[in-house]
Order: C-alpha cells, then structure tokens, then sequence
C-alpha cells in the first residue's frame, strides 16, 4: 500500500466517527430555509451539500482543504527550477488535508507513472468518432470507454463491505487520475495537429501534459498552474455537483467523471473563457486591434454597459473581491507575456471596468473572475481551438470530484434524493393555503 493511501485511510478512520456524531446527536438541526425563488432559481444558495475538500470564501476566494491560494502555490513542493507546484502534491493535499513532503510527491509521481498507460482501444475509440467530433465528446467518450476497468465494479460485486467501498474507489480515481493528461493530450493533437507525442515517464503530471501537446517552457508551469486553480469550486456547481450526484448512485468514477464533463460542456458553466476571449477579440477589432489607453477603454465599456450588453469574465455568484485565480494568471501573464496585445486589452479592462460597474450600480461583484484571463493565456501559446478550453477545465476538474467523490464512499454518503414540488402547490404555499 502506499504512503499516500495508507496516509488516506488513517485520515478517514478519524474523520467517520464526527459524520456518524453529527447525524446521530445533531441531525434534525436546520440549516436555513428554502425559498421559492431558490426552488424555482436552481437551488442556488440552498445549504444541501457537504464537502470538505474545498470552499468559496466571498472574500478570500477558494480554499482548498482550508488554505487559500496563495498560500497553497507557496507550500506546495514544486519540481526543480519551476514556478507552479507539483499537481500531484496538490492531489494530495486534497485527498489528505494535508501538506506532502517532497518525498511524497516524487512517491505519488513515480505511482502515477507506474498506472499511467492508456488502454489501446481508449485511443482506438477516439480515432472511430468523426474528426469534427467536439473534443469534449471525444474526452466523455474515451473516459466512459474505461468503466470495464473499474475496481470498483469488480470488488463491489464480489460483495466488499460498505466499509470499503471507498479503497477500490480511490484505486479507480488514481488510476483515471495518471491517464488525464496523456488522454487530453492525445485528443488535441489527433484532432489538430495530425502527429501524437508520447508520453515521457520522467517528467512530472502537468510538465509531461506540456510535453504531449508539444508546447515549450514556461507552458508546462502554466498547465501546473491551471489544472490547480481550476480543480474544484465546492460541489454545487454544475460539473462538481454532476460528479457527485451519479456517484452518489454508486455509479463508478468512469461514470461519474465522464458525467461531470457532459456537465461542464454546457455554455452557462464550461465555456466562459472562450466566449471571454471571443468577445476581447470582438473589441480589437472594433478598436482596429489598436491598443486604447485607459480613456478609449472607459468609453469603450460605458458603451457596451449603456447598449444593455454586459462584460464578460467580471462578476461572480459568491465571489466579492477579484478572484484569486485571476491574480494568479494575471501574475503569470505580468511576468511571461506583458506585451502580449491581448494581455494589455485584458489588463487595460481590469484597470477600468471595476470602478465602471461600481459606478453603474447592477454588479454585486464589480471584480474579475478566473474566465477573464485563462483563454488569453491559451491563445498566446498557440493552443487557439477555443473548443479544447473546456478539456483543459475538465482535466483540472477531475481532480477535485474524484477526491470528493473518495470522501463521499469513505463516509457512506446515501444517494442524492431531493424533493420536488409543483407549481401548484407553490402558488399555494405563497397564498398562504
């Protein structure tokens, strides 16, 4: 067993027993009220679910397993002479709450190594669909194609206790985990590039996806940095709560993760950073790509703003402050691309909008998010097929579910079984009958 999994059982011994307290002592305590405009509105702020593996703060944005983002690009181990930590520390601390060593993350590198193969008729089912296939599809589909390899599946039908359901859980996770990015990899330059590269056994997680898409430096620290900040958001949104939801049936992580991709294709959740990108296009060419300064750009945006449009990539449903994922790609941009055109229209906005909106008054959050900037940086390194961002999300994506949906088998969360009203009897409970 590794130190990593031996690390993981420990951690969930102690943690089942607060889960057994809370529904045995505490379980009829309220958490709030549902209202009608959350029932018919999505459900959104209904206090329902329960994760420990990450949390939105209004104001200090997300937090996973308790440190902020900062903090976690600061503490986390990276490989030599590299800007961006190891991913697979970061799966650690997800999985554990705890911070790894060194030691134990070239430990869980040389274990990813070891699953990281790709069955052959994985690649054989990509190259069957039709080249003009979205490359979701062909990332939901090559993820599906694997479910006959679930440990999960094989040990759940030989009768394994409920106890256990959590061990041949994480082993499915690993094992989906350590083939992520040579299967994203594959899709871009089979559908794009016509030529594959294959994988190099000594280069960590997200240098090695670098690798296969045939990118230079720094672009394996940017693919570090992304799949972090985009790994997990909670579990209600649409791709997070997707993933739990079919696992929450005791569908195995094949399922479940090619579920939560169908989620995260979706243009209201997935698809914001290249229809960000898109529109900055939009304004270049309006501008006739000639860069504005800050005065050109003010009139720019109170146009818009004033013609009923809005601006995409500001503004967030619990955020408050500038997104840390933002900051952190902003940073990066600062440093490796500052006289990008693009990146001096994206940062020309960031300068002005947020006064703007704060002066216009309908924003509850005048500030950027994560889209505004994650597609541009795409662009400047030659990855310009806006249809593969939303692989590049759901790469990061999984590593988040899949430590949740661990978590969930390790403390025998039920399926998910809300209950539905009618119209009817909405319009009763709001008369007052």
């Amino acid at each position: 067993m590794s130190e990593l999994k031996k690390k993981l059982a420990q951690k969930i011994e102690g943690w089942r027993p607060r889960t057994v307290k809370l529904l045995k002592e505490h379980g009829d305590v309220k958490l709030g009220d549902v209202t009608i405009a959350q029932a018919i509105g999505g459900m959104r702020g209904v206090k329902c679910l329960v994760t420990d593996i990450s949390y939105l703060d209004p104001f200090e944005g997300i937090r996973f397993r308790g440190y902020t983002i900062p903090e976690v690009l600061e503490k986390l181990p990276k490989p030599p002479g590299v800007e961006a930590p190891y991913v697979e520390g970061f799966i650690y601390l997800l999985l554990t709450g705890d911070l790894p060593t060194q030691n134990e993350v070239e430990e869980i590198a040389e274990e990813f190594t070891e699953r990281r193969k790709v069955p052959s008729y994985v690649f054989d089912v990509i190259n069957a669909l039709p080249k003009d296939s979205h490359p979701m599809v062909m990332f939901s589909t090559a993820l599906l194609s694997m479910q006959k390899e679930s440990l999960f599946v094989k040990q759940y039908k030989a009768g394994i206790s409920k106890m256990e359901y959590w061990d041949p859980t994480y082993e499915d996770a690993m094992n989906l985990l350590a083939k992520l990015p040579e299967i994203g990899a594959y899709i871009y330059r089979k559908k794009y590039r016509d030529s594959i590269i294959p994988p190099d056994p000594k280069i960590d997680w997200g240098g090695n996806f670098a690798h296969m898409m045939g990118i230079d430096k720094p672009y394996d620290d940017l693919s570090r940095l992304y799949f972090i900040l985009h790994s997990d958001h909670e579990s209600g949104n649409v791709s997070a709560h997707a993933g739990h939801l079919v696992a929450s049936a005791l569908s195995d992580s094949y399922f479940a993760v090619s579920a939560m991709i169908n989620g995260l294709a979706g243009p209201l959740h997935g698809l914001a950073n290249e229809e960000v990108l898109r529109w900055i296009q939009g304004v270049m060419d309006k501008m006739g790509g000639k860069v504005p300064d800050k005065e050109e750009m003010k009139q720019f945006v109170w146009d818009t703003l004033n013609s009923g449009q809005v601006i995409p990539g500001y503004g967030h449903a619990v955020l408050r402050k500038t997104d840390p994922r933002y900051t952190a790609q902003r940073e990066f941009c600062l440093k490796h691309l500052p006289d990008d055109k693009i990146f001096k229209y994206v940062s020309t906005l960031y300068e002005v909008v947020p006064d703007i909106l704060q002066e216009h008054g309908k924003a509850k959050n005048p500030w950027p998010n994560v889209d505004a900037q994650s597609g541009v940086i795409q662009w400047y390194y030659g990855v310009r097929e806006y249809d593969f961002y939303t692989v590049l999300f759901g790469i990061g994506r999984s590593i988040g579910v899949l430590s949740n949906i661990v978590w969930d088998r390790a403390l025998g969360y039920p399926i998910e079984r809300p209950k539905s009203l009618t119209t009817a009897m909405l319009e009763d409970i709001a008369s007052g009958k």
